[in-house]
């Protein structure tokens, strides 16, 4: 996605669509709710703190309009003022990030369960693991000029308004940005058929336990990224290796299976994903994969309960043993149930 650089077609998208956005039931702004969701949580990774930073952003406009300044477009004034708070917000927890229990991934989004932000398919392949573990790599101002002009496909006019510096400096700092990402960048050749038959291919073979089959399927280099941060039962550092990999896989869904945790398919950014539910219903967790050349090259699991809550109540079995019975109390809703001696 980072190589494309199609300036001389763009338009300020402000300009060109604020007529298209028609008045949401809680003001005239409500209508751009899925847009500003889909540039924060791009911008931070994480769900629950894109819809603060967007509720911000409504609480700022209220405030200008009350004190009687003209805001000449509603939705440039929102773009710019959410994507700022999302810099601020990326800068300010950067020593959270440094000192997060485990490897770092940001919430799972499940396209099945927010098509409004999921949008076009090629915006979808945004919202992939892959594609914003990468994201990170970069900094917040290059992080917002990349995914604007990149991704949202403002000119760079525009953009320089928003990030507050010039047209010269935004070109530049795109330039930096593609360079840092440049082989880096999550490929995304096989078609989302392909994909989906790989994977169900891949999960039918985890859910046999045969670690064979999940061999040929992986790549030899494969990874499996856990995030359980501090409560969730993840993995302290990443397993590498096809054969490691597999059995890895292998003996997670056996255990998952033996507990009453299913795995449903559905998408993660446009690529094929399991909700993991448990018997009632709650999430468990997410695991997706990052297909490359008919193989499976990633697996990010993200079971850490607090990037989980957007999707649903949370099963208390995702809770690491000493966190799991006052989680009882919080996410179950049957204090007497207890299943952390499991």
């Amino acid at each position: 996605m980072s190589g494309r650089d199609r300036s001389d077609r763009r338009v300020a998208p402000d300009a060109a669509h604020d007529d298209a956005v028609g008045p949401g039931p809680a003001g005239p702004y409500e209508g751009l709710r899925p847009l500003l969701i889909s540039i924060a949580y791009r911008m931070v990774g994480s769900y629950a703190e894109a819809e603060d930073l967007v509720q911000e952003g409504f609480v700022r406009y209220h405030r200008t309009i009350r004190h009687g300044t003209e805001v000449a477009s509603t939705k440039a004034f929102l773009v710019t003022v959410v994507t700022r708070l999302a810099i601020d917000h990326l800068r300010s927890s950067r020593v959270r990030r440094e000192t997060y229990v485990g490897p770092w991934l940001p919430d799972p989004l499940v396209d099945e369960l927010a098509p409004d932000v999921v949008e076009a398919a090629e915006l979808a392949e945004s919202l992939s693991t892959a594609f914003l573990v990468l994201l990170a790599s970069l900094s917040p101002r290059e992080r917002a000029v990349f995914l604007l002009h990149d991704v949202f496909d403002y000119d760079y006019p525009t953009i320089a308004s928003v990030v507050g510096t010039t047209v010269a400096n935004c070109r530049q700092i795109a330039t930096r940005a593609r360079q840092r990402l440049a082989g880096a960048e999550p490929r995304f050749d096989t078609s989302p058929q392909a994909r989906d038959r790989l994977a169900e291919r891949f999960f039918a073979a985890s859910r046999r336990g045969d670690v064979d089959a999940l061999i040929d399927l992986l790549a030899e280099d494969a990874v499996f990224v856990g995030d359980g941060g501090a409560k969730g039962s993840g993995l302290a550092r990443p397993v590498v290796g096809g054969e490691r990999v597999a059995r890895l896989v292998a003996g997670f869904t056996l255990g998952l299976t033996e507990r009453g945790v299913s795995l449903q398919p559905v998408h993660v950014g446009a690529q094929p994903a399991v909700l993991l539910v448990d018997r009632e219903g709650r999430i468990f967790g997410v695991w997706s994969l990052h297909v490359v050349d008919g193989l499976v090259r990633e697996i990010h699991g993200m079971v850490n309960p607090d990037k989980l809550g957007h999707l649903g109540a949370i099963s208390p079995l995702v809770y690491r043993r000493r966190h799991r019975d006052r989680s009882d109390d919080t996410t179950d809703g049957s204090p007497g149930q207890r299943q952390g001696k499991k």
